[in-house]
């Protein structure tokens, strides 16, 4: 009896540490997708400032944040350098991309090596009766004798 126990019990752990890896595989592709998207917000803040900058003179002077610190240049200075960076911030987000897709195919595999199965009760219990609820939606019923 005593050896079913433990047997159980290393199960259980087992079960643990696979549920455990599989949520931390998760909270890295979560990060990766916010990674992503606070890039891209970068990038379209960069293409805001190019096509704002682009059609003016090239002497004239602009103002620049480097490191926390403002810089007086001109635009022939700084179009470069912003082109630059938002090719380098899209060439990042390239990579990030991949990265993301190699660990949607690894958490993919774990899956299936693991049989693990994502259970939506609470959602699938909540359509069924918003189903039934949902034709009589908007109907309002009064007393019969007024």
């Amino acid at each position: 009896m005593a050896s079913k126990v433990g047997s159980d019990g290393k199960e259980a752990i087992n079960e643990q540490v696979i549920a455990n890896m599989y949520a931390n595989m998760r909270t890295e592709m979560n990060q990766l997708y916010t990674k992503i998207t606070e890039l891209e917000m970068e990038v379209s803040e960069h293409s805001l400032v190019i096509g704002a900058i682009e059609p003016l003179d090239p002497s004239r002077r602009c103002y620049r944040m480097i490191g926390g610190v403002l810089v007086e240049r001109t635009i022939k200075e700084v179009l470069p350098a912003v082109k630059r960076n938002k090719e380098g911030l899209e060439e990042v987000i390239a990579r990030m991309h991949e990265a993301l897709e190699r660990k949607k195919k690894e958490i993919t595999e774990f899956e299936l090596k693991y049989k693990i199965r994502i259970r939506k009760a609470d959602n699938d219990a909540g359509e069924e009766s918003g189903k039934k609820e949902g034709t009589a939606q908007g109907v309002l019923v009064g007393p019969a004798g007024q």
